[in-house]
């Protein structure tokens, strides 16, 4: 019976594998989808030349490949799991765990998951290229090559660490040189070692770990900070403010397998001996790790919303995007209703529907100081027309964070629209060395020099209709949504569809001068065509208030009359309430309306 226990840690660890995979492609197929499209790999010499100009660059490279098959986010879940389960096997053989105590090698598994699941925002800010990849891959060559140490006879062990560290730190980086400090523990594990050998083996090893990097510092990798070079492949998570908690899981990593090295021998027999206490041990190791999983599983619902729309939207579906901002269950960040937005005035709804959907400006939840520009910005220039600053957001991320897929679709999508043939075929070269954006960089070879084409299409064609802003380039702020309002507002234009986000821009401004001559402007634009319910709203709404402009012969629905007053009534008897008391008792009957936004929806925080 004792023997038949055995088994039981090998059918945790697989329901445990199952688990990961099933949780990661239920919950965070967007997430992924996302993490790919800001990865970029390419089957070129050179882009590989690119990756090793520092240390850790194999990694780097070897992540950014894996991380393409998240496209197919099964493949890429399948993929990670693999690593994860090598991983896991080459640790048990490493440090000769027996099979009873297999769970305990879950703990890196949970540790690389949550460094991948706990990002949220930083996404969009990471410069390491590969993360996802990039510690697996790492810490799996690592304790390999402390397998290879420990099989060795005692006396070539010495040489191996010189030789090793030599090799390990312009492949892996700190994973090299966590590697090398591990042979150096295990140094004083291993039975067959002499007291000499194991202080010659720590002296070296220590002496490895602070030398080798500042000799290849001195004559290879002139790109590394001189501060960084004990901890080249690892992630900055740095911005105005050092973000000390999201290394805790490399900590972790690292004393985890250093106690793993310290304990070598220390197992026992692969006999369960005492199965309740044995029983027990699984029980709190296995219920701890599920808790700690699912406690810092980043699991923000406006994220995942921003995702899921952003996702919709690179796909063309504007109707996914309308069905993911209905019944939001949180208030909405400004990406979700810029997007919806967006989403609404591509199908012609937006006059009509605005305001049908939950409104707010909740702060990204992330202790970062998120931007718009990163998350949705340059799509977002991008369909309204803005097209300079949609290339000028992707050069500088580009720069900045790296070269990711995302940002080439943008350029490529802007040079098209401006006539820059010689400089989309050239993005668009790039991304045919790609996995899965080969396909997408061929499709739009079929728009060089063919403007007819261009304009006949379902993405391009209705951005030909938003060419009338003036061919500049000025500073946005990083203030998207304000700076785009601002722009759009004061725009001339005889384009009916231009006019329309002239006039929600108006809207948005809640500027009365500025609202009635481009409100008329409209209306001669529109003729014959039934006024849309918002743009009559704020005609009514504002006639009444300041009797500057006769409205009484201006044909409103009866519907926006009857809202009005009724809107009006119910504020004569909320008198003396705060807007933050009045919303929810308006919300349930004006929360549709321009009144209710316009009144009650006031000051909120852009970026």
């Amino acid at each position: 019976m004792k023997h038949k226990l055995n088994i039981i840690p090998l059918l945790l660890v697989t329901v445990a594998f199952g688990l990961i995979a099933w949780a990661l492609v239920h919950y965070e197929e967007n997430y992924l989808w996302k993490v790919q499209e800001l990865n970029l790999f390419l089957d070129t010499a050179l882009f590989f030349k690119q990756q090793m100009v520092v240390s850790g660059g194999i990694l780097t490279y070897l992540g950014t490949f894996f991380t393409d098959f998240f496209y197919h986010s099964w493949l890429g879940v399948l993929i990670l799991c693999a690593w994860w389960a090598v991983l896991l096997v080459l640790s048990a053989l490493t440090f000769k765990v027996p099979l009873k105590w297999l769970t305990v090698l879950l703990v890196p598994v949970a540790l690389l998951l949550l460094s991948n699941v706990e990002l949220g925002y930083w996404i969009y800010y990471l410069k390491l290229r590969g993360y996802f990849f990039v510690a697996t891959i790492g810490l799996t060559a690592g304790i390999a090559s402390v397998w290879g140490f420990r099989c060795l006879p005692k006396m070539v062990r010495p040489a191996y660490i010189v030789a090793g560290s030599a090799v390990l730190y312009p492949l892996l980086g700190f994973y090299g040189l966590l590697a090398v400090a591990l042979m150096g523990l295990l140094s004083w594990r291993l039975k067959d070692m002499s007291l000499k050998l194991r202080l010659l083996n720590t002296f070296l090893a220590l002496a490895a770990i602070i030398v080798v990097p500042m000799i290849y510092y001195q004559q290879c990798y002139y790109q590394t900070n001189s501060e960084d070079i004990y901890f080249t492949a690892l992630p900055l998570f740095e911005m105005d403010d050092f973000f000390a908690s999201y290394y805790i899981p490399f900590i972790l990593l690292t004393v985890f397998y250093a106690l793993m090295a310290l304990s070598y021998g220390l197992w026992g027999s692969g006999q369960v001996r005492k199965p309740v206490i044995w029983g027990l041990v699984q029980c709190v190791l296995i219920g701890g790790l599920v808790y700690g999983v699912q406690k810092y599983w980043y699991k923000d619902y406006n994220f995942h919303k921003e995702l899921a729309m952003n996702r919709a939207m690179e796909a063309g579906d504007w109707n996914g995007v309308i069905r993911e901002a209905a019944n939001l269950q949180d208030e909405p960040t400004r990406s979700i209703v810029m997007m919806k937005n967006l989403a609404l005035f591509r199908l012609g709804r937006l006059g009509d529907e605005a305001y049908h959907y939950r409104q707010g400006a909740k702060a990204s939840n992330t202790p970062i100081d998120i931007r718009m520009t990163q998350v949705v910005g340059r799509d977002i220039y991008f369909y309204y027309g803005q097209l300079n600053y949609c290339h000028r957001w992707c050069l500088e991320d580009g720069v900045e964070y790296g070269w990711r897929a995302v940002y080439l679709k943008y350029m490529i999508r802007c040079s098209l629209m401006d006539e820059e043939y010689e400089v989309a075929a050239k993005y668009i070269n790039i991304l045919k060395h790609t996995r899965y954006h080969q396909a997408w960089a061929e499709q739009q070879e079929q728009y060089l020099h063919h403007r007819e084409k261009l304009k006949a299409s379902k993405e391009y064609g209705p951005l030909f209709h938003l060419r009338d802003f003036k061919d500049q380039l000025s500073s946005d702020n990083g203030l998207v949504e304000y700076f785009l309002m601002h722009l759009l507002v004061n725009v001339e234009t005889d384009d009916p569809e231009m006019q329309e986000l002239v006039l929600f821009a108006a809207l948005w401004t809640k500027d009365i001068p500025t609202f009635w001559p481009r409100f008329n402007k409209y209306a001669v634009l529109h003729q014959g065509k039934l006024m849309p319910r918002h743009y009559q709203e704020a005609a009514y709404l504002y006639g009444n208030l300041e009797h500057q402009v006769d409205i009484s012969r201006m044909p409103f629905d009866a519907q926006v009359k009857e809202d009005y007053e009724n809107f009006m009534k119910l504020a004569q008897s909320c008198a003396g309430m705060t807007e933050a008391q009045m919303r929810p008792v308006f919300y349930p009957r004006f929360g549709h309306t321009f009144y209710y936004d316009y009144f009650l929806i006031r000051n909120q925080k852009l970026y």
